[in-house]
Order: C-alpha cells, then structure tokens, then sequence
C-alpha cells in the first residue's frame, strides 16, 4: 500500500473516529444515566459554527476558536454537575378509587426534595389509554427540604379498570443545556363507572312528581284504590280523585291518598356483550347505552321494591348477578357490569338461557337487550323467547342503527343513493317484521335508539307492572 492510499484511509476514517470519540460521553450518559442534552445546546453550538468560518479568512483565528470551544465545554461539563442524583426526589399520587363516565377526576401528585439542591421538575403521569389528562405535564422549581403538590384532572372516555403504573419526572440543569429522565414506580387503580347522572335526574322528578319531563308516562294500575298505604300532602300533578277531604278538612291542608303498589316482584336483564353490540354511535358503543338504560331501570325497580338481577354474555357467561332487593344491589349491577366491554365474538344465546332457566325458577321479568341484523340470530332470539313464556314475561329491546334510518331517508329521491336507501327500508322492514311476529306470539318489546332507550323500556316495566303482567 502506498503513502498515498494511507493518507486517503486516514482521511476517510478521521471524521467518523472523532465523531465517535466526540459522541461516546453523551452515548454513556444517555444508556447510563439517562441523561439527554437538550435544544438548548443548539444556542450554544450555532454560534461557535458560526465564528468557525473567519478561519477561512483568518487562519490565525483557529487559536481563538479553540479557546472559545474550551469555554463551551466548560459551560456544558458545570452544568452537567449541577443535575444531582434522583435518590433525594419521591413521587405520590393520591386520588379516589372511583370515577364516572364523562365527568372529571381530581388526582394529586405529591412531590419531596429531600435533596440539598434545587430542582428543576417537569412531571408526567403515566395514563392508560382511555384517560385523558388536563394538563398533560407539569413543571416546577423545589427547593431543597420541600414539598409541593401538583394538581391535575382526568376525564375517562370509557368504563372499565385501569391500572397505573409510573410516574415520570424530567429533571433540568440549572442552564438548561441537560435533561435527566427518571422513572418511578407508583401502582395504582382507578374504577370508570357508567354515567350515573341520570339515576340522580330521576330521583329528583320523582320526588316533584315531573318525570313526565324525561318521557316517562304516569299509569294507572289496576285496582291501586284499594291498595292503600298513607296519607301524605297534596303536590303537583297529583289526581284530585285521591283527595281525602276528610283529612283536608281536619287538617286544613290538602291531603291525598298514597296507594302502595305489589311488590316483592322479579325483574332481570339478559345483556348481550357479543359482536351485536360493538357498532358505536357519538363515541360510545350500544353496550354502553345499553348498560345504563339497565342500571335507571334498575333504580326504579329496586324503589318499587321489586328484585333485580343481571346475566351479561357473549360467547360465554361473562357475569351473574343474583336477583336481590334493596338498593345496595345497586353496587353489585355496578361491580358485575363496569368492566364489561363488546366482543367480535358470536352471541351464544342457548348458553344465557341455559344458564338463566337453571338459576331462576320463579315467575320474572326478563329483558333481553340485544340486536338482529339476519334471520339467523332473529330466529334464535325468537325461539328461545318463546321457550319463556309458559313460566316468566319475556321483553325483547332492540336498539336502532341510525345509519341504517338516515339511509332509508331520501325524499328528494336522489338517484345516487336510491338502491342504498331501498336496501335500508327493505331491512328495516324485516326488522319490523321480527317485532310483530313476536307481540302476536305474546313477547312484549322496546324498540328504540341507543340514546333514546330509557324512556320507553321503563314505560313498559311500569305498563307491565300496573297491569299485573309481571
């Protein structure tokens, strides 16, 4: 090899060897310290690049550059020293364990610098996906020996368990040329319940005789005037036919008559978790709309001092809830279906109603929430409705694909979509269909919107009730 082929090997090699050299102490601290430069230091190399071009014109200049880049590199080592150890700084998060759907969760970050130095903090919490955070990280100054507390919101975007793992912290020199990242373990959980705004909406109607307000219709039940069970003050909407004018007069304050309906009765839910379930409308699925129809209807039943119980499926039993009374079955409705989410999997209707007939032998009501898209899964849901009649009351609700109506809808006729729209009417013809050969055959059913299904499903628990179907 000549001298000239060395020379060219070593200028080849020189630049990637000195960039290597250069780059090892920041490839060290990175893998073994977690520590990161930052932008900042392109605020201090652009300038000395810049000054890098009078050696051009000055070659002298290069002894005034290697003083200028000895003072830079002073600037980045003694601020590289002033990023201490994380040993000094603990985290904590402190929030509740429960949280609801829509609305916002507090959570705390508590923050030690047990530490003789100052720093300079950006923390982050680790969120499962499914929550969001507001704000997403924060940023703070502790002295040394004190504490501070950061707080921030979460806002779920859907039920379910989800568990917390970390929490990071960003820990900045004291120029800011260098990031140290650290990771603390903090295991936590939070519970996202379904919405219950609702059930608190209902109560107070209820309680100011309004719910007409919600959709609810007032029914009369059959032979209610000789189930009494107190006198209580006149209120609004109230029928003047239950005045006891007797007690008015005695009273002088109008008085009515409160009539007690029969209680003691059964009322459970079949819930489908399957594939059915899984279409979404405004961000939510029809198992979302599904599980808080079911959980207001419960309320009321449980009010009415009726017995509730639930059975959610899909391919399998997912959860059972035994039928109970009192208001503390409210937590196990809660418990049995919050984590309950859709599956692309194919409802096993024979197994619910295995699983169902074995449990309850009693005369009850049976909702079974589900939807039909085929004959195959109309005709399983209709025989196996059938099979109930001779000992409970089966009610069918179906919920409605707005899709599906909005492409029905086209009354400018547009021919662009007319074979889609007719193909939508055609199908909702079948389903209409379905509903009719079931009422004929005595099943009772809810055919409703998503959004829309409370109103009409607890109108026909109370219809039911107050006729003495149940």
């Amino acid at each position: 090899m000549s001298i000239y082929d060395s020379v060219g090997t070593y200028l080849f090699w020189a630049p990637w060897i000195g960039l290597i050299v250069l780059a090892s102490p920041l490839l060290i601290l990175a893998f073994g310290w977690r520590i990161f430069p930052t932008t900042r230091w392109l605020w201090l190399l652009l300038p000395l690049c810049l000054l890098s071009l009078f050696i051009l014109a000055t070659p002298l200049f290069i002894y005034f550059m290697v003083v200028f880049d000895l003072v830079a590199l002073s600037i980045v080592v003694l601020d590289l020293l002033t990023i201490t150890g994380p040993s000094g700084l603990s985290v904590e998060r402190h929030m509740l364990r429960s949280a609801s759907l829509g609305g916002t969760h507090e959570v705390t970050l508590s923050v030690d610098n047990r530490s003789t130095n100052t720093q300079i903090i950006e923390i982050r919490d680790d969120l499962p996906e499914g929550l969001l955070a507001d704000p997403e990280s924060q940023s703070i100054v502790l002295k040394p020996r004190k504490h501070a507390g950061l707080d921030y919101q979460i806002r779920p975007t859907r039920r379910g368990s989800f568990s917390f793992e970390f929490i990071y912290l960003r820990l900045s020199s004291r120029i800011g040329l260098w990031n140290r990242v650290v990771k603390r373990s903090c295991p936590g959980e939070l519970l996202v319940y379904p919405d219950m705004k609702q059930i608190a909406e209902y109560a107070l109607l209820a309680r100011t005789n309004r719910l007409s307000l919600i959709g609810i219709r007032k029914t009369r039940k059959a032979g209610q005037d000789n189930n009494f069970e107190r006198l209580r003050d006149y209120s609004q909407d109230d029928n003047y036919k239950h005045i006891d004018w007797r007690s008015t007069a005695r009273r002088n304050k109008l008085t009515v008559k409160q009539f007690q309906t029969d209680q003691s009765q059964r009322l459970v839910f079949l819930l489908d978790c399957g594939r059915l379930m899984t279409n979404e409308y405004r961000g939510l699925s029809l198992l979302d709309y599904a599980l808080n129809s079911v959980l207001m209807l419960s309320y009321v039943a449980l009010q009415q001092g009726d017995s509730v119980g639930m059975l959610c499926f899909s391919d399998k039993i997912e959860s059972y809830v035994p039928m109970r009374g009192g208001l503390s079955q409210m937590n196990r409705l809660l418990h049995a279906g919050f984590n309950r989410f859709p599956s692309l999997k194919q409802t096993n209707y024979g197994e619910a109603f295995l699983h169902f007939s074995k449990n309850c032998r009693r005369r009850s009501m049976v909702v079974l929430i589900t939807n039909v898209i085929d004959d195959v899964s109309a005709a399983q849901v209709t025989g196996y409705l059938k099979t109930l009649q001779a000992k409970h009351l089966p009610v069918l609700a179906l919920l409605r694909d707005r899709s599906v109506f909005d492409s029905a809808d086209n009354p400018d006729m547009d021919e662009s979509i007319l074979y889609r729209s007719a193909a939508a009417a055609q199908l909702l013809i079948w389903r209409n269909d379905v509903i009719r050969r079931l009422e004929n055959c005595g099943v009772l059913s809810v055919d409703a919107f998503p959004d829309a299904l409370t109103s009409p499903l607890i109108n026909r628990y109370l219809q039911a009730k107050a006729k003495h179907m149940m």
